[in-house]
C-alpha cells in the first residue's frame, strides 16, 4: 500500500507543477503586472511612476523567470516566478494585494466553510441514498416514474432560486432564521440551518438519479437474482446485497469531494454572508486581488489531487476485486 501511495504521489507532482506554471502564465504573461496595476489603480491615464510604485510594493517589479542583474544565487530566486509560484509548494501564500496575510485568512475562513459544507455533505448523501433505495424498491412502478420526474424538476431549478425562495419565505416573511450573517460557536447553528437545508434539497435531484442508477445496476446482476431464487425477501436483498455493493462506486465518487469541502460554496457563502473560503475567493475576484486568486487556485488543485488519491486508495480497500499492481 505504501508503494502504491508513493506512486500516486509521483503522478500528482507533475500535474501540480503544470497547474502552477499554467496559472503563473495566465496571471503574469498573458496579464502583465503593468495591466494588473492599471486595473487596481482604476485610471487609464495613471502615470508610469504610480504603476512602478504599485508593482514595487507588491514585488511585481522583478523579472519573471531570470534576474540577470543578480549573481548566480539570485538568478532564479529573485524573480516573480520564485516569489509568487515556487513558494506556493511550501504553502507560503504571501500577502494579498491589499497587504493581508493570505495564510492567516485561509486558516480563519476554512472553519465557517467546513461548518456549512460538512453537514450539507453528510445529510445530503444520507438523504440521497435512502431516497434512491426507496425508489429501487418500487422500481418500474408509477412511484418510480413520479420520483424521476421530481428529481429532474429539482435539477432544472437554479441554485439561486432555492436561495431566494428560502431567504424570502423562511427568513423575511416567517422570521424563522436570520436572512444572512454568521456567528462563531453554538450561535452559528441558526445561521447555517437554512443554507444547509437548501444545499441538501438542491442536490437531491442529481444525487438520487445517480445512486438509483448504481443500485439498479446491482439489482440486475446474477448474484441478486440467485438470492431471490433462494427465497430471500426483497428487503433483505436490498439491504444485504444491493446496498453494500452499490456503496462501493458511491464511496469512491464522494471521497474525491471531501477535500473540496475546505474550499466552501461560492453561492451559499456569498448570499448568506458566511465568511468562508468561497466568499473569500469571490470577493477577491471582484476586487481583482490576483494574489488571493492565485493562492486559491493552487490550494484548490492540491485538494483536488488529494481527493483523487484518496479515491484510488478507498477503491482498493473496499473492493476486493481490485489488486494493487
Amino acid at each position: 500500500m505504501l508503494a502504491y501511495i508513493i506512486r500516486r504521489l509521483g503522478y500528482a507532482i507533475p500535474i501540480l507543477i503544470g497547474v502552477n506554471v499554467l496559472t503563473f502564465a495566465l496571471f503574469f504573461v498573458v496579464n502583465t503586472p503593468d495591466q494588473m496595476a492599471r486595473v487596481q489603480l482604476g485610471d487609464k491615464h495613471i502615470s508610469q511612476d504610480a504603476i512602478d510604485q504599485w508593482k514595487a510594493l507588491r514585488g511585481y517589479d522583478k523579472p519573471l523567470f531570470l534576474n540577470s542583474e543578480e549573481d548566480s544565487k539570485g538568478l532564479l530566486t529573485d524573480t516573480i516566478f520564485f516569489d509568487k509560484s515556487v513558494r506556493l509548494f511550501v504553502f507560503d501564500f504571501g500577502k494579498s494585494d491589499e497587504g493581508r496575510d493570505i495564510a492567516s485568512d485561509i486558516s480563519e475562513r476554512m472553519w465557517p466553510s467546513l461548518a456549512l459544507a460538512l453537514p450539507t455533505f453528510v445529510i445530503g448523501i444520507t438523504v440521497n441514498i435512502v431516497f434512491s433505495l426507496f425508489i429501487v424498491m418500487f422500481r418500474a412502478s408509477l412511484f418510480d416514474t413520479a420520483a424521476m420526474v421530481f428529481c429532474v424538476a429539482l435539477m432544472s431549478i437554479s441554485s439561486v432560486f432555492y436561495i431566494f425562495f428560502g431567504q424570502y419565505f423562511f427568513a423575511k416573511m416567517w422570521h424563522l432564521v436570520p436572512i444572512s450573517g454568521y456567528l462563531y460557536g453554538a450561535d452559528a447553528v441558526r445561521f447555517l440551518i437554512l443554507p444547509v437545508i437548501l444545499g441538501v434539497i438542491s442536490g437531491i435531484g442529481g444525487g438520487t438519479r445517480l445512486y438509483r442508477t448504481l443500485f439498479l445496476e446491482e439489482a440486475n446482476k446474477d448474484y441478486v437474482r440467485t438470492a431471490r431464487a433462494k427465497g430471500v425477501s426483497e428487503s433483505a436483498v436490498l439491504f444485504r446485497h444491493i446496498l453494500p455493493n452499490g456503496l462501493i462506486p458511491i464511496l469512491t465518487s464522494v471521497v474525491v469531494v471531501i477535500p473540496s469541502l475546505f474550499m466552501g460554496s461560492l453561492l451559499m457563502e456569498s448570499f448568506f454572508g458566511i465568511p468562508g473560503l468561497g466568499s473569500y475567493t469571490l470577493n477577491a475576484i471582484q476586487a481583482q486581488d490576483f494574489a488571493i486568486v492565485r493562492s486559491m487556485v493552487f490550494l484548490g488543485s492540491v485538494l483536488y489531487i488529494i481527493g483523487l488519491i484518496l479515491t484510488d486508495i478507498s477503491y482498493t480497500l473496499v473492493d476486493p476485486r481490485v489488486r494493487l499492481s
